[in-house]
Formats: C-alpha cells, structure tokens, sequence
C-alpha cells in the first residue's frame, strides 16, 4: 500500500459536526464540533451551543444542537474542549459525568475572567480534568497548548500515520490568518 498510511491506524476517522452559526462581522460563521473515533474511545472536541442566551443575542445564533440532531450523545466516551468560548463549551451539560479535558489555565480564566458564559461551563454534572501542557490522552492523540485566541487554548494532535491531523478549535477564525501567524498556537 501507500506508505504514507501503512502505519496509520486506519480507525482513527475524525468527522465535522455542524452545531450553529453565528453572524459575525457582516457574516454567518459557522460553528464544528469534532469527533474522533479513536479505537481506544470515541472522542468529541468541543460541544458547540444547545441554547440561545442574551449575552449573544446580538450574534443572531441559528442552532443545530447536538441533541437535536441524528447523533449518538451517550456514546461519547470522553469530551476535550479547546478552549471555553460559548461557542465552544455550550453543549458540555450533555455529557455530564464524563470526563472533560480542558488546559488547567483555561479552566482558571474561565472561572475568574468575563469572556465566556460562566453558568455553561459550570453547568450540573459537568467534570473537567485539568490539563498542564502537552497530554497524550490515547495512543496517536495528543492535546498540546495553542495560547493566542485564549491563554489556555489547546489544539487536538492526531497521528495519522501520514501528516498529523490537528482539530484547532479557534486556532484561526480563517485559514488566511495561519500564513502570517502571530500567535504561539498559529505558529505551532
């Protein structure tokens, strides 16, 4: 076969999920969950929005919430959020009692800072597993911190066997901007 994926997990399959839109700037930017189906586990990163809230009214948010749509919630084995944005940890209340792995600054910055909706990540049942820095969470999938959209940003690393896949959560807002980084995570 190829070499490029000979040794590749052929399991590993990392899918897009759509969860909303948001008007930004004039424009509709659209908001992906991931997940990775790992052999060891099935893994979602980030969790979207599943509710309107009036901080973000002004965002006009059209929700397509994961529990509203053809996907399997309880098979979700274990939830990494790249970082804490509304738009990024909104949906973690439907996987309470599972584990959520978050960079330990992040989880500080949300709970101390006003940029996020403070009661959706704080929400019933839900249960972080800081992490500080680099993490192999399972064999061939790593969290590595990306600081620069948020200071506790962290991307999801996935050896393909060929080039690695990285799930960047808001790395970028647009692949334009990864040509001139400026930030620690658009450079990595």
């Amino acid at each position: 076969g190829d070499r490029s994926t000979r040794n590749a997990p052929a399991s590993i399959n990392i899918a897009p999920v759509f969860v909303a839109d948001l008007h930004v700037e004039g424009e509709r930017m659209p908001i992906y969950v991931h997940v990775i189906d790992h052999p060891d586990a099935r893994v979602l990163v980030d969790t979207g929005m599943t509710e309107l809230h009036p901080a973000v009214a002004d965002m006009d948010p059209r929700l397509s919430p994961l529990d509203k749509q053809d996907f399997d919630v309880a098979g979700i084995d274990i939830v990494v959020n790249t970082h804490l944005h509304f738009d990024h940890c909104g949906g973690n209340h439907l996987f309470a009692g599972k584990p959520i792995y978050v960079q330990r600054r992040e989880l500080d910055d949300a709970r101390k800072e006003d940029y996020t909706i403070r009661e959706w990540v704080e929400a019933p049942g839900v249960e972080y597993e800081p992490v500080d820095g680099e993490l192999e969470l399972l064999p061939g999938l790593r969290l590595v911190p990306a600081p620069g959209h948020t200071r506790g940003m962290q991307v999801v690393v996935v050896e393909t066997g060929g080039r690695p896949v990285v799930v960047g959560g808001h790395v970028a807002v647009w692949f334009g901007e990864l040509d001139e980084p400026q930030t620690e995570g658009q450079l990595r």
